[in-house]
């Protein structure tokens, strides 16, 4: 090994051996020394000097040397003896590194086989390239101490930005949206249970409670818990359950069992139980049944003025489905309250003692009080159910009025049906047939026609009228209901016998448009305005009139009307002429027992009170020997009426064996108390009024007057001539 020249590094002249190149040691020769330390990563580490061959001295890299090998140098080498040049991307890195002097590395170059020898030359060193020099560091600067105000004016802005944060946020909870926040809060904690109000009561003129509410108990079971129900201790689970309830219940146990069993935490056991039974059922020690308040509707009276009361349903809404609960509900059912409580946030939603209740207690609905009396209504009801079964009718009306106040005290139909169960009923015996259906009145209308004539003079009591078999008029020809010859009636004759014929040359001596005033203003055509919904029948104008119609119109025909309507004018006779609006409801009780009447609209003077006693004394002549409803008398009682017999007609056309039985009458004729309409439809076993209608009329006037109290007539009556010859 040759000592370093200046300037080289001090391995400059260490023999290094190449891959492949023969050991020194195995030849004898001394072994080259190695590396002093590891080359730091990212430096390149030197190559060492070739080793000398033996007995040979490896040669220097000397500038200027000639080259030890033949063959150029490869590009980027420097010949073997000088320094090696460095590549333009060196000698970059180079000047980069602040002018430090680069020191060419040699290479042993690939050694030729020297001739006459079996082991190779060694290769001649070629030049490195220079290792990049270390990179200076620059000296650290002495680090400042720290300074703790900084930190602690640091810290202070970060806590009061985040009090501001925190602060503003709470004024806006408490402050902007504080009360929208509680209300809110509220809200999400309370729960609100509606009170029902008490439905009023519906009673009679005498104060009979004719509908009202009572307390039921619906019973509530939780089914997870109801196995765990133990009698005198031995486990007996849902089943013994079932048939302990339905010991009380009076119900079998099989259909209570699915009732007991499920998941169901609220499931209904059994509803609408008075409050005894129920409380029997409490006191069984079965785990999870409660009970929950409830209320029913009740008709104690059943089927009595069933049509008139109506009915309520019995659902849970409690909604009025007709009649007097209906047109009334709105004093009927008061003014529902309130209850709001604060409640725990579990499942049950219990109730929190100390926390926010609020209560608006409700209004309890009124009392309203008709004119109706239950006694006499339920016999009205009873005579109209047994006539329309014995004579096959299809439906029966009764209307009972007072006649000075025309007050309602009886309104019947049949068939009817029981409110309590109301579901078992048809439809068609659901409404309120006296004010709804409508029919052609028939021989009860010949009265509007009389009374007419006799308001305007062209006829009296006793005016001569000769009835011909037959009368030809509008291009029609009448006849009367029975076949007869000429006969010679007076005017009062005409009305006792009910004569078509004889009505007719009446009536058509007044001019058909005072006729067709006359009607209206006896309520034909238009509402009675009773208070519960009603038809107002068909009466067209009279300038429309048909060449026919102007003549069936004077005896019943060719018009519609109510029963409520049709007896309305026996009223108005009955009450010397004048109309009044019929009552059905007397007023409403408060809550005080207060009674506040109904209203009453001035009368109509439809007729004078003289007309009107010359009717009722016409019209006596129709229950006596010479009349049409001789059955409709009724003992020591003065009594007058008229009977009707009409056709049915079915689409425009009147169909034989189809009639309208009617008897209106009213007692005492001297001095009229009650007014009473009998209407049977489409009877079968007879049809005349006189033989079907005046019967029930007779029975039920007779029951009326007794109740009322009227006293007999101590008077007789009129002898009026029916004939006039």
């Amino acid at each position: 090994m040759t000592a370093p020249r200046r300037g080289e590094p001090p391995w400059a002249g260490v023999p290094v051996r190449r891959q492949g190149a023969p050991d020194p040691r195995r030849q004898g020769a001394r072994p080259a020394p190695t590396a002093r330390r590891a080359t730091p990563a990212g430096r390149q580490a030197p190559a060492p000097a070739p080793r000398p061959a033996a007995g040979r001295a490896a040669p220097t890299a000397r500038s200027g040397a000639p080259a030890a090998r033949t063959g150029a140098p490869k590009p980027g080498q420097s010949k073997p003896g000088q320094p090696g040049r460095p590549t333009q991307g060196q000698a970059k890195q180079g000047q980069a590194k602040q002018g430090r002097p680069t020191t060419a590395r040699l290479r042993q170059s690939p050694v030729d086989r020297q001739p006459g020898r079996g082991r190779p030359a060694p290769r001649v060193p070629r030049a490195v390239p220079p290792r990049r020099p270390p990179r200076q560091r620059r000296p650290r600067r002495p680090r400042r101490p720290a300074d703790p105000g900084r930190r602690l004016r640091l810290a202070l802005i970060v806590m009061l930005f985040a009090l501001t944060v925190f602060g503003g946020r709470l004024v806006q909870l408490q402050g902007l949206d504080g009360p929208t926040t509680a209300s809110r809060a509220l809200a999400e904690r309370t729960t609100t249970v509606p009170l029902t109000a008490h439905r009023g009561d519906i009673v009679d003129a005498d104060g009979n409670v004719l509908a009202t509410t009572v307390d039921r108990v619906n019973l509530l079971v939780d089914q997870t818990i109801v196995a765990n129900y133990k009698r005198s201790g031995v486990l007996v689970g849902a089943q013994g359950a079932a048939v302990d309830v339905g010991r009380v219940l009076n119900v079998s146990a099989a259909s209570l069992l699915p009732k007991l069993t499920g998941t169901n935490k609220g499931a209904l056991l059994a509803k609408d139980l008075p409050p005894d039974v129920a409380r029997e059922v409490l006191r069984l020690p079965i785990p999870g049944i409660l009970p929950q308040s409830a209320s029913r509707r009740t008709y104690p009276a059943k089927t009595t003025a069933a049509n008139v009361l109506g009915f309520v349903s019995t659902a849970e809404d409690g909604r009025a489905l007709g009649g007097i609960e209906l047109a009334r509900d709105a004093d009927l059912k008061g003014r529902s309250g309130w209850l709001r409580y604060e409640h725990a946030r579990d499942a049950a939603r219990t109730r929190i003692p100390t926390g926010v209740t609020e209560e608006q207690e409700p209004q309890p609905g009124r009392t309203v009080q008709l004119t109706l009396v239950r006694d006499l209504q339920w016999r009205a009801q009873d005579l109209i159910d047994a006539q329309v079964a014995a004579t096959g009718s299809a439906s029966g009306d009764v209307v009972v009025l007072d006649a000075k106040t025309f007050q309602v005290l009886a309104l019947a139909t049949a068939p009817t049906f029981d409110p309590n169960a109301y579901g078992k009923a048809s439809a068609d015996d659901l409404g309120n047939r006296p004010l709804l259906d409508v029919f052609e009145p028939g021989s009860t209308a010949k009265v509007i026609t009389m009374a007419a004539a006799l308001q305007e003079k062209v006829v009296t009591p006793t005016t001569p009228i000769t009835v011909p078999p037959s009368l030809h008029r509008g291009g029609r020809t009448f006849t009367d209901a029975e076949t007869h010859g000429t006969e010679q009636l007076t005017v009062n004759g005409v009305l006792a016998q009910s004569s078509n014929i004889g009505t007719i040359e009446v009536g058509e001596r007044v001019a058909p448009a005072t006729l067709y005033d006359y009607m209206r203003r006896f309520g034909l055509g238009s509402k009675t305005g009773v208070g519960l919904p009603e038809s107002a029948g068909l009466l067209v104008p009279g300038d429309t009139w048909t060449d026919s119609q102007r003549y069936t119109v004077m005896f019943g025909q060719g018009m519609s009307v109510t029963a409520l309507q049709a007896a309305s004018v026996f009223a108005t006779i009955a009450n010397n002429g004048v109309r009044l609006q019929p009552q059905l409801v007397a007023g409403e009780r408060d809550a005080d027992g207060v009674l506040h009447p109904e209203p009453t609209p001035a009368g109509v003077q439809v007729i004078s009170p003289e007309v009107a006693k010359s009717m009722r004394e016409m019209l006596e002549n129709v229950v006596g020997k010479n009349g049409t409803a001789e059955k409709a008398n009724v003992a020591g009682y003065r009594v007058a009426g008229k009977t009707g017999t009409a056709q049915v007609a079915d689409r425009g056309v009147y169909r034989d064996g189809w009639y309208t039985a009617s008897f209106i009458g009213m007692a005492p004729a001297d001095d009229p108390a009650l007014v009473i309409a009998v209407i049977l439809q489409k009877p079968t076993n007879g049809h005349f009024g006189g033989e079907v209608a005046a019967p029930v009329f007779q029975e039920l006037m007779t029951a009326a007057l007794l109740q009322r109290k009227v006293p007999p007539t101590g008077t007789k009556p009129p002898d009026i001539p029916i004939r006039w010859r």
